[in-house]
């Protein structure tokens, strides 16, 4: 039996180990735009939140160098961060098991649409999924309050009582908890347990399988 008609995945850190491929495009846009770069050796301060944040807030640039790194890290991404992702072990499991399920599966993810369908497909997993939902071009429709209703209409206006989002950072669990869906934490990613739990986490997977418990 299933517990849920819609299963909506983050990307980074949950789906797919990223962080390094990330970081090298932070630093090649930064050292482009000529500004120093921050210590980057803490994944969870800048995979999870939209990027246009990271820029702005973590690396200190103004709203116009926003504007000018946005296109800048996409087209380092092109060529050294796709190529960088790898699938946590087991995530094809739980991925096939929700495709032999009445269950809609989507990736739900701050990250350029786009680039995330690059990914998707560089990982192979396309097939296992419904639908990929990332933010616009222009850097809008980033953070998961706006992100999830959007997953939940492509998929076929799921109601949101009938849905679980699963990430790994208190970015996913604040979202879900602002649109009305259920979250599963995974601590195997880049954000931690105490950050999910202060924003009201109570379910937690250590390994992908352990999401079927949840959602069978």
């Amino acid at each position: 039996m299933t517990k849920y008609d819609a299963v909506l995945f983050d990307l980074d850190g949950t789906i797919s180990a990223s962080a390094d491929g990330i970081r090298k495009c932070i630093e090649l846009t930064m050292d482009e735009l000529h500004k120093p770069c921050p210590d980057l050796s803490d994944y969870s301060r800048y995979i999870g939140p939209p990027l246009n944040r990271t820029f702005s807030l973590l690396c200190g640039l103004s709203d116009a160098d926003v504007a000018r790194a946005l296109p800048i890290y996409r087209g380092y991404y092109d060529i050294h961060g796709t190529i960088a992702n790898r699938l946590f072990d087991g995530v094809c499991d739980v991925l096939a098991a929700l495709k032999d399920s009445p269950m809609k599966v989507a990736v739900c993810t701050s990250k350029n649409e786009r680039l995330a369908r690059d990914v998707i497909a560089h990982l192979g997993i396309g097939d296992y999924l419904d639908a990929i939902c990332g933010s616009r071009d222009d850097g809008s429709r980033k953070e998961k309050p706006d992100l999830i209703p959007y997953a939940l209409h492509t998929l076929g206006d799921i109601p949101p009582l009938r849905a679980v989002m699963i990430g790994d950072t208190y970015f996913d669990t604040l979202g879900a908890a602002a649109t009305g869906v259920d979250f599963i934490g995974v601590t195997y990613g880049y954000g931690t347990r105490e950050a999910m739990e202060e924003a009201g986490a109570e379910k937690f997977a250590a390994m992908p399988t352990d999401l079927l418990s949840f959602l069978f």
